[in-house]
């Protein structure tokens, strides 16, 4: 079969989505397009078929699990369901917001966005622990001021990979530093790395546009339409009926979390914390902060051991949706990877192209790769095999070609709707999916626009 069907599942995804404006089924028809032709290529045929792609199709969900770090991605994206429910239903929340503005540190709207956008930048140690941070802390203020979750979600989205990718003192930076380190080029793998800091066009222009929006406080494309949506249902919104309490129920547990995270981070990477595992630290450090809530509210006597678990299961009910959907994005992920659609879109511009063009085919084919794959590390385990040889071969610059795949990678990172950031972001904001990404996705391809045309000039004055 032609490799061109590859791209058959995740164009059928995107289609369906903006047909039925539901994920889940959309997911479930790629994935089972996905098995389909993985079967047909491997020679089955007849009319059992499509019960052979059904079966495939639950056994790949099945296998996403017997991955350890997609079973905590799942474990935790459930738990903290019950985080937040212990943070809001104690009035923790609330009271944050109350003493917050009392503090005038977020008593505006600007204030409060650029609260959220500082902590997703502050927290650059894992992409994770970025958007539940700032996600968690601000969903509140975005409620009292009548500001959409899906504001939110755009903006801890765009400041999480953007800036794990530019601020490489984390696991990010480890990971793509051994992709290159085989290589022989002109400059060391480390002066490369940092010297495709200033060349990520798209992470700057993603962190310049959610500023841009947090400082005018003007929204464009769909956002506009859930902005007025918010302010039609403005007294629907669950935090804002809670009396407030104390803001130690929302702070000790948030602060758990990010100081635990980061521990166990050097903890899973012997000592260092580059080298450390975001699935299993963000697992645990959510585990423990549920625990320090459940302390909390039970020596507060808030509530009653029985009262604590219904409002856990309540959290993790409330989540089920979204985790569902991380589920079949990570099965379908896997899918596609073993159908080499990523491989195929890579070869498309590996043929004999002018030098000047590559950074910008190499941006494009990462965005496509990232955004039908899910996968931004995915995206430079393919890309940077074909970039760096291309680099020894013509000697073009090799900060200008890494920082061009490492861009391309972070769109679909949090562009594409089977990216489990996407999905989290979703989780910590408290936003509809498909209304986050349809949402963010105007900024999204307009920093991507612009990308591409200074790539192509880079192109022409570094090659």
């Amino acid at each position: 079969m032609s490799d061109w069907f590859t791209l058959l599942p995740p164009v059928l995804a995107i289609v369906i989505v903006l047909w039925r404006k539901e994920v889940i089924s959309a997911l479930l028809v790629a994935l089972f397009s996905a098995e389909l032709i993985a079967l047909i290529d491997g020679g089955s045929a007849g009319v059992m078929l499509p019960l052979a792609g059904l079966v495939n199709t639950l056994e790949s969900t099945v296998a996403v699990m017997s991955d350890g770090s997609n079973a905590r991605i799942l474990m935790f994206s459930l738990l903290i369901g019950a985080l937040l429910v212990f943070m809001r239903e104690s009035g923790g929340v609330a009271a944050l917001v109350n003493r917050l503005i009392d503090k005038r540190i977020a008593s505006t709207p600007r204030r409060a966005g650029l609260l959220t956008y500082f902590t997703g930048i502050f927290v650059f140690i894992e992409s994770n622990l970025s958007v539940l941070t700032a996600g968690i802390l601000s969903r509140g203020l975005f409620d009292k001021f009548n500001m959409s979750r899906a504001r939110l979600a755009y903006i801890i989205d765009s400041t999480s990979a953007p800036v794990c990718i530019l601020i490489l003192l984390n696991a990010w930076g480890a990971y793509v530093l051994g992709l290159i380190s085989s290589y022989e080029l002109s400059a060391s793998p480390v002066s490369v790395l940092i010297g495709s800091i200033a060349f990520n066009f798209y992470a700057w222009f993603a962190l310049a546009l959610v500023l841009y929006t947090v400082l005018t406080g003007k929204v464009h494309g769909p956002m506009t339409k859930s902005e007025h949506a918010v302010l039609k249902h403005r007294d629907e919104l669950s935090e804002e009926q809670i009396k407030p309490t104390k803001a130690r129920f929302m702070l000790v547990p948030l602060i758990t979390l990010i100081v635990s995270m980061i521990g166990f981070m050097v903890w899973t990477g012997d000592g260092s914390l580059v080298n450390g595992s975001g699935s299993k630290s963000a697992l645990y450090a959510t585990v423990l902060a549920c625990l320090v809530a459940y302390i909390q509210l039970a020596l507060a006597r808030r509530f009653g051991h029985r009262a604590l678990i219904e409002l856990s299961f309540k959290g993790m009910s409330e989540l089920l949706p979204l985790v569902t959907i991380v589920l079949l994005s990570l099965a379908l992920g896997a899918s596609l990877r073993e159908l080499g659609t990523g491989t195929f879109v890579a070869s498309l511009i590996s043929g004999n192209l002018p030098i000047f063009v590559v950074p910008a085919l190499l941006f494009i084919a990462g965005a496509i790769i990232s955004f039908t794959t899910g996968t931004s590390w995915g995206t430079f385990a393919i890309l940077i095999p074909i970039g760096m040889p291309l680099v020894v071969a013509t000697g073009i610059e090799p900060s200008l070609v890494l920082a061009a795949i490492l861009g391309g990678g972070i769109f679909g990172d949090h562009a594409s709707p089977i990216s489990d950031t996407t999905a989290v972001s979703s989780v910590a904001s408290g936003c509809d999916l498909l209304e986050h990404v349809e949402t963010q996705m105007p900024y999204a391809l307009t920093a991507a626009g612009l990308s591409i045309v200074c790539y192509l000039v880079a192109g022409l004055i570094w090659s």
